[in-house]
């Protein structure tokens, strides 16, 4: 995951401070030299390091830090806040038209993720009930009409094409086709290059001058550090663009670009792309990415992943188990099944405060509910309903019959109990309901929400 490497440095610059009952300026400059060789080596641009690190210094040698009872976390809290503010401050959202179809112009190098991210944001916008249209006007790259043809019909998304047609009147066309069919969100994925050049910018500028986009969104790719952000200063300086897409945010990469595009070139980035898959886009929210680089977690994006995996149906039938203390080994098939709709573990766990930073990838064993599901499924329904009438001869005929040992077996059995405890203390709790009360109550005291989910350190009820 992006930023691990940022995060393991700063974290071992911050423990020097917390270590020290009074700070000095001097311990201050040298924690800031430390920080500034940190987002150096992030691939964060110089002058905006530079600039970040001042701004940091100036503030931390203040008489409210330096007096303070517990300065290096006055301190900690100052880096925090200005790099949330570096990364823009607040969410940037997507521009709505007055009178739809909203146009949003999707530009980018060759290979920087457009076609795909196209989808995924019309995705994201059906799932919000709009009425999405793609619309290929890549004539030139092959089989890029057929590639938004295919991922369209994954998500569910009509694509708008006019085969080799001239890009600009094919923009026309489908905002008029958008018009009469009552699509109120129209993406262009238009064409790229393998560099910034004269022919791509002219045809690009005939396009915004011709449809009037209300919106123009750069795709970039993280793992190209810094010649992502010069890329995005050529395309803003030609073109104007309105924010940015910053794609493979969960590859091995640096993070240098997050930190660098909103300085360097004023626009916000309105999107990070989290992985392969279609649903893998979340929306770039400053101070929670500024808590996951310093360990602190992400409690409102844990919220809302689990939100989003909730079965609401299975929610109140497991409501109405928990009220008559009633929990299987069916109901845990179904946990396992959400949790892992909430996608990777690993990437799910780092956004528990107290809790992501102290486990390691290894640690995780992203195979253990494949493992579980087998021995569940070795089981009669008798036995998963009853697990209590699981005996010593019925433990080594379910072994058997998933090709694991009688340890696994009873390892499952007692997280199971130890699950079971945890869902009669939370009984009386609503389902649906209870994580929306939850998510309002975080959103508005984070520091108490941190504690609640620190609480969940040290319970471990998969064996992950």
């Amino acid at each position: 995951m992006a930023f691990e490497g940022l995060s393991e440095r700063l974290e071992n610059s911050f423990k020097k401070l917390r270590a020290k009952g009074k700070l000095t300026e001097a311990d201050v400059k040298e924690a800031m030299r430390e920080v500034r060789l940190a987002l150096l080596e992030a691939d964060v641009n110089y002058k905006v390091s530079k600039e970040f690190t001042k701004k940091v210094t100036e503030r931390a040698i203040g008489a409210d830090v330096m007096e303070s009872l517990t300065p290096g976390q006055m301190v900690i809290k100052i880096v925090n806040e200005e790099l949330t503010e570096l990364m823009g401050g607040n969410e940037a959202r997507l521009a709505i038209a007055n009178h739809p179809p909203t146009v949003v112009m999707m530009c980018g190098l060759q290979g920087s993720g457009k076609t795909t991210h196209s989808a995924k944001l019309a995705l994201k916008l059906k799932k919000e009930g709009h009425r999405p249209l793609l619309v290929a006007c890549d004539v030139y790259r092959p089989a890029a009409i057929k590639q938004l043809q295919v991922v369209g019909e994954q998500v569910g998304v009509p694509v708008f094409e006019m085969g080799t047609e001239d890009p600009v009147i094919i923009a026309q066309e489908a905002v008029k086709f958008a018009k009469d069919h009552g699509n109120d969100y129209v993406f262009l994925d238009t064409a790229g290059r393998l560099h910034v050049d004269e022919a791509l910018m002219t045809e690009l500028t005939n396009i915004r001058s011709t449809v009037h986009p209300h919106e123009i969104l750069l795709v970039i790719d993280a793992m190209t550090g810094q010649d992502a952000v010069n890329v995005a200063k050529s395309f803003n300086e030609t073109l104007g663009i309105d924010g940015v897409i910053l794609t493979k945010l969960d590859g091995d990469t640096r993070g240098g670009a997050a930190l660098s595009v909103r300085a360097v070139t004023g626009k916000p980035i309105k999107f990070v792309g989290t992985g392969e898959k279609l649903d893998n886009l979340e929306t770039f929210h400053p101070s929670r990415m500024a808590s996951r680089i310093l360990g602190m977690g992400d409690v409102l994006s844990f919220i809302e992943k689990a939100e989003l995996a909730l079965d609401e149906k299975k929610a109140a039938e497991l409501e109405a188990k928990l009220a008559k203390n009633k929990f299987d080994l069916n109901d845990l098939l179904d946990q396992f099944e959400q949790i892992e709709r909430m996608g990777s573990i690993k990437d799910t766990i780092k956004l528990i405060p107290g809790i992501g930073k102290q486990i390691k990838d290894e640690d995780i064993d992203e195979k253990a509910f494949d493992r579980f599901r087998a021995i569940i499924y070795s089981m009669t329904k008798e036995e998963r309903a009853k697990p209590e009438i699981i005996n010593p001869s019925r433990k080594r005929r379910i072994a058997a019959g998933c090709g694991m040992k009688v340890e696994d077996v009873n390892k499952l059995l007692a997280q199971f109990k130890q699950m079971q405890k945890m869902m009669k203390q939370i009984g009386g709790n609503k389902g649906p309901k209870m994580s929306k009360k939850m998510r309002r109550m975080m959103a508005q005291n984070p520091e108490m929400a941190e504690k609640m989910m620190g609480n969940i350190k040290g319970s471990n009820p998969f064996g992950l």
